[in-house]
């Protein structure tokens, strides 16, 4: 069986208690996981400083 290759890569990340504090009660509050949540604020502050190019928005079905 062939592997299938991810596209998603790991890396550490060290945070003060403070901020893990605020990241977890906050993650809780959108129902994310903490992991989720860290994704969504980096995918967003990319996005907003033109780093990262935002999804195609698939055409909506016509209304009839």
């Amino acid at each position: 069986m062939a592997k299938k290759e991810s596209t998603t890569k790991s890396f550490i990340l060290r945070v003060d208690a403070a901020t893990m504090d605020a990241l977890e009660k906050w993650a809780a509050d959108e129902f994310r996981s903490i992991n989720g949540q860290l994704q969504w604020i980096i995918t967003e502050a990319l996005r907003k400083n033109g780093r990262l190019k935002k999804p195609r928005q698939t055409p909506s079905a016509p209304e009839q």
